[in-house]
């Protein structure tokens, strides 16, 4: 981008005389419909919330691209100012997009990110360059998306809260003229709020189980919804699926003529667990192209999921450099060393030792115990659970008796949580195994401090409502 170079003159013009007030036009500024912050969110956690809503009908009028179009087109279309990557899949999105983001990052280009849900503040959804969007920024946006919603309002049910965000972080991302997006899906594929963009380059992680009474009760159903993000003749990545989800995936690519590849079969690509007095735990992966390689690379997040989600994050980038984005791969593998994400394998106490996990479907609870046992060593663990209704409850209950020498059933904040009494039922009932219910998170915390040793552990898991809990609890300081 050019600037123009000051001259160094200065020009002056000799003062006039103060006109009378009669001849003077004061131009009328448009008013701010939010003086304050707290206002502005105010106003948008009034707007109608699929995330936190307990009856829901997935289809074109609940989750409506006309009406996405409408509010962007109203907002000047920022989402087609900038070049975007969209992620898809059931586990492993936001992962797979902080690994892929920080890459790019370290490679010289501003990058943004928008992910959902959030873990303590909604601020993390948005991020250019690691930075999380700041409350003054927030509040100048909602002021200038305002007016919009309103006129929306008028004709139609308005924008839903997620579309607003959604517009928010396109908004953010062509304001600051970032290079690269990557942009994460909310819900599905097909219908969601970020299925507008016009991407460069699709990545579709692992797909399993999940929001069974929204995107269907079969794998196949649901990787159709996920597959929805395919678009025409824009390069896919992805990983090793199910069979059925994998023979979908490719009838849908090939539907679209998109160049579909994928890690383990079109790219070179293994992984492996060790540990070491130096590294500890940890998983370790290869991966390699005719224009990449990357040898018994760490991996920065414990569990052999996110050797998967790494690799997938790997494949993406060296997709970006045949595309002629300029990339180098040690800068990458600098960048990829810097990555954290709140609520993923994250230890919050110390004493006793407390760790959160948001695993929330049958398989991420799966890939949670396994990592638990490699990376973190304990005599017995208790694990403090809640999840919402619109999961696979069955499922995730069904892997906890693997990996829990007791449970504590407990229930989070939203509106969708499942009842503790029930899942003690359930669990009883497909397991045969005794628990423990508490109706809020702090009792339960109370609960497990008092059972355990300085060698046991304490896992809250479930959903991302139960482990943001957990995190203000432990760290509020680091909640806006």
């Amino acid at each position: 981008m050019e600037t123009k170079k000051s001259t160094g003159k200065k020009t002056f013009k000799k003062a006039s005389k103060k006109p009378s007030s009669a001849s003077v036009t004061k131009v009328k500024r448009p008013a701010k419909a939010f003086r304050t912050y707290q206002k502005a969110m105010q106003y948008l956690f009034d707007k109608t919330d699929y995330e936190r809503q307990q009856k829901l009908r997935y289809n074109v009028t609940t989750f409506d691209l006309k009406r996405m179009n409408q509010l962007l087109k109203g907002l000047g279309n920022p989402h087609k100012k900038i070049k975007m990557i969209h992620i898809a899949g059931t586990k492993g999105k936001g992962s797979t997009a902080a690994m892929l983001a920080k890459m790019i990052e370290a490679n010289g280009y501003s990058v943004g990110l928008y992910t959902s849900p959030h873990v303590t503040t909604l601020h993390e959804r948005i991020a250019i360059n690691s930075k999380m969007i700041d409350k003054k920024m927030m509040l100048g946006l909602m002021n200038r998306v305002h007016p919009v919603i309103e006129k929306l309002i008028k004709t139609d049910n308005g924008p839903t809260f997620f579309e607003i965000m959604t517009a928010l972080a396109f908004l953010h991302f062509a304001d600051n003229e970032v290079d690269l997006a990557v942009i994460e899906t909310g819900l599905g594929g097909r219908l969601d709020s970020t299925n507008v963009v016009d991407p460069e380059l699709v990545g579709i992680t692992s797909i399993s189980i999940d929001h069974q009474n929204l995107l269907g009760t079969t794998l196949d159903s649901i990787t159709k919804e996920k597959g929805g993000v395919i678009k025409k003749g824009v390069p896919v990545v992805t990983v090793q699926q199910e069979p059925g989800a994998m023979r979908i995936l490719k009838k849908l690519a090939v539907l679209q003529k998109a160049p579909l590849v994928i890690t383990g079969k079109d790219i070179d690509f293994s992984y492996r667990f060790e540990s070491s007095r130096e590294d500890g735990p940890h998983t370790r992966i290869c991966l390699t192209t005719s224009s990449s390689r990357f040898e018994h690379l760490r991996v920065p997040l414990p569990g052999e999921h996110q050797a998967i989600n790494c690799g997938l994050a790997l494949a993406m980038l060296d997709n970006l450099k045949n595309q002629g984005y300029e990339i180098d791969d040690q800068k990458a593998v600098t960048g990829l060393s810097e990555v954290k994400l709140p609520g993923r394998m994250e230890i919050v106490c110390e004493d006793p030792r407390i760790l959160i996990d948001a695993a929330h479907n049958a398989a991420s609870v799966r890939a949670l115990i396994q990592a638990i046992g490699q990376h973190v060593p304990y005599d017995s663990m208790i694990i403090i659970f809640g999840c919402n209704n619109d999961k696979d409850v069955r499922g995730m209950l069904s892997e906890l008796q693997y990996g829990a020498d007791k449970v504590i059933f407990t229930r989070s904040n939203s509106p969708k949580a499942v009842f503790p009494s029930e899942l003690a039922e359930m669990y009883t009932e497909m397991c045969g195994k005794m628990c423990q219910t508490t109706l809020s998170l702090k009792e339960a915390i109370r609960v497990a401090e008092n059972a355990v040793s300085k060698e046991d552990l304490i896992c809250v898991t479930g959903s991302f409502y139960l482990v943001g809990q957990a995190k203000q609890m432990f760290h509020p300081e680091e909640v806006k």
